[in-house]
């Protein structure tokens, strides 16, 4: 009857064991799930804000596309014209 006794004893301080880890564990979790939700939110945040950046830019961009283009027409031109002079 004695070692039922220490069994039932031993079990339960078991459990306590795994219930007091069970929830250490659980409390990590929620604070990286925090920590997550945190990371998520500045991440959002900072695409909303390039996408506007990029949209203030964009007629910009076309604009210096169009300049750069037609510079390259006048370098291969006047490369051509290098070449043929010499």
């Amino acid at each position: 009857m004695m070692f039922f006794d220490a069994l039932n004893v031993l079990n339960i301080a078991f459990w306590i064991i795994c219930f007091v880890w069970m929830h250490r564990i659980s409390t990590r979790q929620d604070s990286l799930l925090k920590a997550i939700t945190e990371q998520g939110k500045r991440i959002e945040r900072l695409s909303r804000d390039e996408h506007d950046l990029i949209k203030e830019v964009h007629p910009v961009v076309g604009a210096i596309k169009e300049k750069v283009e037609a510079m390259s027409e006048v370098v291969q031109e006047t490369s051509e014209t290098v070449k043929e002079k010499a």
